[in-house]
């Protein structure tokens, strides 16, 4: 991702928070560190618990997917930064 120098927002985006956030601070605050077959995994898992604690099938902890869901969506874990973990390819 680049950084963000003005308020230049891009309507759509899933980024626009950061970018307003990173655009205030003059630096940029996420960056994304879920790749594509995570980011994929996490949005199926989450979903799949979201529907399996809503029809009761398992109890509430499986509302732990509304954070796999939104990992996934927004491709920043902020669990990875403190373990070391980048599942995003190398850049070139």
């Amino acid at each position: 991702m680049t950084e963000v120098t003005d308020f230049g927002l891009v309507l759509g985006s899933n980024r626009m928070i950061e970018a307003g956030l990173a655009s205030c601070l003059g630096e940029t605050v996420m960056k994304a560190n879920v790749g594509t077959m995570d980011r994929v995994l996490r949005i199926a898992a989450g979903i799949a618990l979201i529907a399996l604690a809503a029809s009761g099938n398992i109890g509430l902890w499986g509302y732990v997917g509304v954070a796999l869901l939104l990992t996934g969506l927004f491709r920043f874990c902020p669990a990875y930064p403190i373990l070391g973990f980048n599942t995003c390819g190398l850049k070139k």
